[in-house]
């Protein structure tokens, strides 16, 4: 899990934003983030955030409310998701903009990668035990058994660890234990990144490749084009003025639409705020004209 390096906002090489400022990668208490849908909608109102989307791992369980508490303080959001994807043995994450939360498909192949995220935490849970770090996960296997919908992951174990002592914070628990190559990691189980295209166009929302900075190895875009990607996200707290260059590039060769956001979880181990990376307004038009289009 790479440290973030927050980047300007927007890029100078796109029309900037006239409709105010735009986050689409937020998450809440529903996947692994620290804010509750209530809270996530206050700071982005602090940050003067016009338009919101939470992001959620595997869960769209905060949409309904974050919408309704989000129109009451004049913000849109619109219905987002983050859905893990294996490429080759390795995590390739896609973000859905503009879906249907109550698509039948999408709904069924969400709670299996909630199930499957459950069975990987136990085997997470019984490597730290082996290696000399028994943490308690029982309450995280509690809250995800007393609502289907929320999802559980590493990042809420790195929490645990360092609430056991084990690490000074969540950054050093994935340099150290949980992360690629490391002893306590575990290899994920899923769709490949086309599968999930597939899945997000049938709730008829936008498939966007979620942070391409932060993956050793890109996947091969032309595949996923070909497979109907709508979109990449250039704008990340990963990427800096040479990836976001890089991004934009690739997006216009591909014909691509983009995306951006902080990718804010709340975590003090990164110290982003909502708004902290946002998308110009030219580029969310864009993405709207898109969904409407598909709709």
């Amino acid at each position: 899990m790479a440290r973030r390096r927050p980047v300007p906002r927007g890029d100078a090489s796109i029309p900037a934003s006239r409709s105010g400022l735009i986050d689409l990668h937020l998450h809440t208490t529903a996947s692994d983030g620290r804010c509750t849908p209530s809270e996530l909608v206050d700071r982005a109102a602090n940050a003067r955030l016009t338009t919101i989307a939470v992001t959620d791992h595997d869960t769209t369980a905060a949409i309904d409310e974050v919408q309704r508490l989000a129109a009451g303080r004049g913000i849109e959001a619109i219905a987002g998701i983050e859905i893990t994807a294996i490429d080759r043995g390795r995590d390739v994450h896609m973000l859905g903009y503009f879906l249907d939360p109550r698509d039948e498909a999408l709904v069924r192949f969400l709670s299996e990668q909630r199930a499957a995220r459950v069975a990987r935490a136990h085997a997470i849970g019984e490597r730290l035990a082996a290696l000399g770090m028994p943490i308690d996960l029982g309450p995280l296997f509690a809250r995800a058994a007393a609502d289907s919908r929320r999802s559980i992951g590493r990042p809420l174990i790195a929490r645990a660890l360092v609430e056991a002592g084990y690490v000074a914070d969540t950054q050093e628990a994935f340099d150290r234990w949980l992360g690629s190559g490391c002893p306590a990691f575990v290899p994920r189980t899923g769709a490949p990144p086309d599968a999930v295209v597939a899945v997000i166009h049938q709730a008829r929302g936008l498939a966007s490749l979620a942070h391409p900075g932060k993956l050793r190895r890109e996947p091969p875009i032309a595949p996923l084009v070909e497979a109907g990607l709508d979109a990449i996200e250039v704008f990340h707290p990963d990427h800096d003025a040479a990836l976001v260059e890089r991004y934009v590039g690739m997006a216009r060769q591909f014909g691509l639409l983009m995306t951006g956001g902080s990718d804010f979880h709340g975590d003090p181990a990164h110290g982003l705020e909502p708004g902290s990376v946002t998308l110009p307004a030219a580029e969310f038009e864009r993405l709207r004209c898109a969904a409407d289009g598909r709709r």
